[in-house]
């Protein structure tokens, strides 16, 4: 087989990026391990519960237990379906703080700075709700709506918010982030919007995309210093496809450094050790990697609706019928309604925390399941932390799963961010507008004040929000893996383009913030192949 390009991994990245190559006029070959998405789980926004242990779409990662993290294996989902984790994750969508990515042009990543990439978001996206079209898009194929069905529960958090002293914000993807607001999701309609479903149902994308399910890449091919295209097996066959121009790797911050690895492209004693020849000496891949770690403050309620009520017995049959009949009701919702950012401190130039609230409370384990009382929930992020872990494979076997050391809260000031977010949440749960309402905290519980023991509490329970980022990371030192235009060091016509890439993470979830960076991708592709075309 030979295309064009060659994208791996169908994900919120790969997705984009083939379809803009294809309504260039190139054709595509998109790589993906996974299967179809018509699964109706997929497809309910409220599946998303059941997607996070579906080893039928998921990954199903886990990390290496730490003593950090009280010695769990952290749980870690990953699409493996078309769209990828977009087809499996909670739908929200966050563009993240300009200085975000004026921080990444400060690190040398010239092109990067927020006036650079906002014309990408605008373009991605087209904004339901309206607004200042200077800041959202009125056009893309990526569809953004509120909440079509908010609990009063909802509407009281974004009361009790605003009397805890956080300034309303009608969108933080908007002119201010910070302050309290209801929660925006990539949707179509009533059903889940994946970068799959959302940018690869053009005309030019089904003539000139060609979609390769079920395939497991184990290698790139390399020759002459050149990517020319990868090996891969499916149905229990080998086989090998090429690419006429380039190779782009979008496979995840699990996914593309172990891919590189295999392809002999990392760190030369590492690699040296598992008997994989060295194609490019880039000792950073794998390294870097970073993510959300959450404590969850859960309190129980009396005289509220909750999503736990709702997804059982007669409410269900309800939820069911307002889905089906109307297109609302709980069936519509991903999992947090409404957020909170702010800051840890004062002095600091943007929020580092996110404060994400569920109407509902989970007993997690092997599975996502809602308890039968009401409850609510806070996620307390901590939104740029400063602690950095690996995912290294350890075996040159493409079905062994790398090693995921996240090495969470390392960094001291990562837990002094944490327990600034819990003061902030338990102030939230005082206020006024739940002073009827809240019978008590469950977790970590009233009694548990001191902050040795909040410490343990969210070292013992806390867990991944699912974003991890920078294990290829963009940059122009030495120890970065790809340049500023996503080309891998060392290697002619590879690039990588999604999350891995990030030097650092973004305020909030990572969904869009991937989106753009496979637009900002395509557009350097396109560019470096007219250029080629001109010379």
């Amino acid at each position: 087989m030979q295309h064009d390009y060659i994208v791996i991994g169908a994900g919120s990245a790969g997705c984009v990026i083939a379809a803009r190559l294809a309504e260039a006029g190139y054709t595509v070959n998109l790589i993906e391990a996974g299967g179809a998405d018509s699964h109706p789980w997929i497809q309910i926004p409220a599946g998303v519960a059941k997607l996070l242990y579906d080893p039928r779409f998921n990954w199903m990662y886990a990390s290496e237990p730490e003593a950090g993290t009280d010695n769990r294996a952290i749980h870690t989902p990953r699409g493996k379906v078309l769209g990828g984790s977009s087809s499996i994750n909670g739908m929200l969508y966050v563009r993240g703080n300009p200085a975000d990515y004026d921080g990444w042009a400060q690190l040398g990543n010239r092109g990067w700075s927020f006036d650079d990439v906002k014309h990408l978001f605008r373009r991605s996206e087209t904004y339901e709700q309206g607004g200042d079209t200077t800041i959202r898009g009125d056009s893309g194929p990526w569809r953004i709506q509120d909440y079509r069905t908010i609990l009063p529960v909802t509407h009281m958090f974004v009361r009790a918010a605003q009397e805890a002293g956080f300034p309303f914000t009608p969108d933080y993807n908007g002119a201010s982030q910070e302050g309290v607001g209801y929660s925006q999701m990539n949707k179509l309609g009533r059903w889940r919007g994946s970068s799959y479903r959302a940018f690869l149902a053009s005309d030019a994308a089904k003539r000139n995309v060609t979609i390769t399910t079920n395939a497991t890449v184990s290698s790139l091919l390399i020759e002459n210093g050149a990517a020319i295209g990868i090996r891969f097996s499916r149905g229990g066959r080998n086989e090998e496809a090429r690419a006429n121009r380039e190779v782009i790797v979008s496979a995840g911050a699990i996914g593309s450094p172990q891919i590189l690895q295999l392809s002999g492209i990392g760190d030369p004693e590492h690699l040296g050790s598992l008997g994989i020849k060295t194609q490019a000496a880039v000792p950073g891949v794998g390294r870097n990697l970073s993510d959300h770690y959450v404590g969850r403050l859960v309190a129980r309620l009396r005289g509220l609706e909750t999503l736990n009520e709702l997804s059982r017995g007669w409410r269900l049959v309800r939820e069911i019928a307002k889905f089906g009949l109307m297109g609302n009701g709980a069936l519509t919702m991903g999992v947090t309604s409404a957020m909170v950012f702010c800051r840890s401190r004062e002095g600091l130039a943007s929020p580092d925390l996110q404060l994400l609230f569920t109407p509902a409370s989970y007993v997690f384990g092997k599975a996502l399941v809602v308890e039968k009382e009401p409850g609510i929930t806070i996620a307390v992020c901590p939104t740029r932390p400063s602690s950095r872990g690996t995912v290294m494979i350890h075996s040159a076997d493409p079905n062994a799963r790398p090693k995921i050391h996240y090495r969470y809260l390392t960094d001291p000031d990562d837990i002094r961010v944490l327990l600034a977010g819990l003061d902030h949440s338990r102030r939230i749960f005082a206020a006024p507008a739940f002073r009827d309402h809240l019978i008590e905290e469950t977790r970590p519980g009233a009694s548990i004040t001191a902050p040795d023991d909040i410490e343990a509490f969210v070292r013992r329970e806390g867990t991944t929000l699912y974003h991890p980022v920078g294990t290829c990371r963009m940059g122009i030192d030495p120890n970065a893996v790809v340049d500023p235009e996503l080309k891998v060091r060392g290697i002619r016509n590879l690039r990588v383009a999604d999350a891995s890439v990030m030097p650092y993470l973004t305020t909030g979830n990572t969904q869009a913030p991937t989106i753009m960076i496979a637009e900002k991708a395509s557009d350097m592709l396109l560019a470096d192949a007219k250029a080629a075309r001109a010379a």
